[in-house]
């Protein structure tokens, strides 16, 4: 079958790959139909993944047809899916909490193991959840948006003043979901061009230019006050740690991002506001859940987000080009 491989940082190629074997028990077959590519893609084209084996086939929002099941699962052969790419051991504390987002031993397709940029793939029923109305290439972007789903749910927030730091498509999908929770939301990124466009194609119409002067304007905002939840989704160790001054007192911040570097805050400050810091991790069936509706009620652009098309026989070519020029990008999906 075709596979989009990559073979070593920079060496991106379709390739022909044996099909996946019959499906275990608990396990089903998917022809996939659509992949979103991420930004984890491109850190793995890049070489920049810390936890990654080459070779690897990347690939992990998916939507596909169930095509062939194994014994005791009971997904109908022909059924639409979105995947949960989180493969859980379903036995650690995490998982018996109802936590499998952070299992202990968690596996992530196009990560620890192939993905999905391929014609078909293994994966277990438990992970498959029908698109119910959704098409194919809509529910391929489920997944990224369930990640901004459960860093709301876990913010626990429902009123008052929200700001979301880092506008790639994570922290639209969470402000997204943040604006559906009845948050007032402002935005603060780098780029003037992606705040425009956040403001053009998806209403959110208070933007804050990150730098020297965002603190000032945060306080001009919000009265002095700070905001009543802060979520970040930059990725970068000195913009989290800027994100603390800008939580209001009795306020949360929500980690959406994720950094090998060390953050640190002032414990004064910290207590002084009894702030809460809240980390959040992928997503839970109930946030993917929530993100089919939403989708189907209406209430995500699904068609401003997605901004490049390609297909699996143009995404070698495609996928490096994306890589280092993100001008207008927001969404890439591959057709297979």
């Amino acid at each position: 079958m075709k596979s989009v491989v990559c073979a070593a940082p920079g060496s991106l190629a379709l390739a022909d790959r044996p099909e996946p074997g019959p499906p275990p028990a608990g396990w089903a077959t998917v022809d996939i139909r659509h992949v979103g590519i991420c930004g984890t893609d491109y850190h793995i084209f890049e070489g920049k993944h810390p936890f990654l084996e080459y070779p690897r086939v990347m690939g992990h929002e998916l939507s596909g047809v169930v095509s062939a099941i194994g014994a005791g699962t009971t997904i109908a052969i022909g059924t639409a899916v979105v995947v949960n790419p989180y493969i859980s051991c379903g036995g650690c504390l995490a998982c018996r909490k109802g936590k499998p987002n952070c299992c202990t031993a968690i596996g992530v397709l196009g990560v620890h193991t192939d993905g999905g940029m391929c014609e078909r793939l293994n994966i277990p029923a438990d992970n498959l959840y029908p698109t119910e109305g959704l098409s194919l290439r809509d529910a391929a972007a489920v997944e990224f948006l369930a990640i901004g789903a459960h860093a709301v749910r876990r913010s626990m927030a429902t009123e008052g003043r929200a700001l979301v730091a880092g506008i790639g498509p994570i922290g639209l999908g969470t402000a997204i979901f943040a604006r559906i929770a009845g948050l007032d939301v402002t935005l603060l990124d780098a780029s003037e061009e992606r705040l425009a466009f956040a403001a053009d194609a998806l209403g959110f119409t208070s933007g804050i230019i990150a730098g020297p002067g965002a603190a000032d304007e945060v306080r001009q905002l919000t009265g002095g006050d700070g905001f009543d939840v802060v979520f970040d989704a930059t990725g970068h160790a000195a913009a989290i740690t800027a994100g603390f001054a800008h939580v209001a007192h009795g306020g949360a911040y929500v980690l959406v991002s994720v950094v090998k570097d060390d953050i640190t805050f002032a414990d004064p400050e910290f207590h002084k506001r009894e702030m809460t810091l809240i980390g959040s991790r992928n997503a839970t069936k109930a946030d993917f859940d929530h993100v089919v509706a939403s989708i189907r009620a209406g209430k995500v652009p699904l068609d401003a987000l997605v901004t490049h098309t390609t297909t699996l026989d143009r995404v070698a070519a495609d996928l490096p080009v994306w890589a280092h020029d993100k001008r207008g990008l927001i969404k890439a999906i591959v057709t297979v």
